[in-house]
């Protein structure tokens, strides 16, 4: 049973970068937090940390048993009050020209940042529903404006952005207040995966043929953003007000860079924007592309 004040919170993908800061900073606001990883090393090292009120848990949101059991735990702890909030964290970025993007790619990035969500969403609801608790959904800026070889990846956060409008609604019978917090490009493990899957394009000669001058260009602009990239505690503080704020938001929008985004996405055309993402990011235009 836990005696923390503020209740029990799951958080996915907690044991890295926008996971581990948001596990954290609840624990430091009073939250019991189960914190979900699929990796036995970093849920060891996460346990060594003996933080009060962090509870390292086993927890694969693409898997339905680990899912049900990661939910039981939080529930034991809750002790009969039902949760206080849960954290759709957990993750995937693989980058790439759609073209030439493995379907599996996709597939992974809709299983673990789409379905992961829902599944863990459905089995947490009855005790959300129990502790009037929240939802957070950890969207970001490439779901409301899409860039260049992030296609894949902002079909799976655009979706979250639907996701979270129509649970919003769904639930709001039962006192569950629902969120998205949107971010812009933020100093985290998963850029290195980004990045990687992205350069195995151009490994192949079919991709550096037609793509390799515009995904350097790409890269460096890529390379550019994640120099002013954001820290995790300051989207990690975002969520903490998506759980705690008398009136939450519906949408958090974090950083300058998510709000210019969106800022120019309302005001262009597409046609307009299509020219100033190109600006922005080095790639070529129509009359250079290679055939």
């Amino acid at each position: 049973m836990s005696d923390r004040a503020r209740g029990v919170v799951i958080v996915s993908g907690a044991t890295s970068g926008i996971g581990l800061a948001c596990a954290l900073d609840l624990c430091a606001r009073g939250f019991t937090v189960v914190a979900g990883g699929r990796d036995p090393a970093t849920l060891a090292a996460l346990e060594r940390r003996a933080v009060a009120g962090l509870v390292p848990c086993r927890l694969d949101v693409t898997d339905a048993e680990s899912v049900a059991t990661a939910v039981r735990r939080a529930e034991v702890l809750a002790a009969g009050r039902g949760l206080a909030g849960l954290v759709n964290n957990a993750g995937l970025s693989l980058l790439g020209p759609l073209e030439l993007q493995p379907l599996a790619h996709l597939q992974a990035m809709l299983d673990v940042n789409v379905t992961g969500a829902v599944r863990l969403t459905q089995q947490a609801l009855p005790g959300l529903r129990q502790g009037r608790g929240r939802v957070v959904f950890l969207g970001s800026i490439a779901g409301l404006s899409a860039l260049p070889f992030l296609g894949a990846y902002s079909a799976s956060k655009y979706a979250l952005e639907a996701i979270a409008d129509a649970l919003r609604v769904e639930v709001a019978p039962w006192g569950i207040e629902v969120a998205i917090v949107e971010p812009g490009t933020v100093d985290t493990p998963i850029g290195d995966t980004a990045l990687a899957s992205l350069d195995a394009v151009t490994a192949t000669p079919e991709g550096a043929a037609r793509y390799g001058r515009a995904i350097a260009a790409f890269r460096r602009s890529v390379t550019k953003a994640i120099g002013q990239a954001l820290p995790p505690a300051t989207v990690a503080d975002a969520i903490a007000r998506a759980l705690t704020a008398r009136r939450p938001r519906t949408r958090y929008l974090v950083g300058r860079e998510a709000r210019q985004r969106v800022w120019l996405k309302r005001l262009l055309s597409d046609r307009l924007h299509d020219r100033a993402v190109r600006m922005v990011t080095g790639l070529p235009g129509r009359a250079t592309n290679e055939a």
